[in-house]
């Protein structure tokens, strides 16, 4: 799995339990770092709509073949990030992906 996320509170909450449910994570925080990750290509993406990152950008290092995507938001920021929900296969705000992480990490997106 791989996280593009900045929150230095959910890379460590991503981390413990992606470890206690044994599923390798790895990290980027830029589109430069996503696009170096994706060889070979992870099983999942986990990406934070909340952090501010050039989401074109984002979403073109990903490419037409993408792994699943599995974006997060907040109930404040779901109008803002609305325009990047249609580009990834489910979103869920923080509460949500709190309480499904581990599962999410284990089974990946439902299609």
């Amino acid at each position: 799995m791989l996280a593009v996320v900045k929150d230095l509170f959910f890379v460590a909450r991503i981390r413990e339990t992606a470890r206690l449910v044994g599923v390798p994570v790895a990290f980027a925080r830029s589109p430069e770092e996503l696009s170096a990750a994706l060889d070979p290509a992870p099983r999942l993406v986990l990406l934070d709509l909340t952090a501010g990152f050039d989401y074109d950008r984002i979403f073109a290092a990903l490419g037409a073949g993408r792994p699943p995507v599995l974006a997060f938001t907040t109930h404040a920021l779901a109008r803002q990030t609305r325009p990047w929900h249609a580009s990834c296969d489910r979103v869920v705000t923080k509460d949500a992906l709190t309480e499904e992480l581990p599962s999410l990490l284990r089974e990946g997106v439902a299609p």
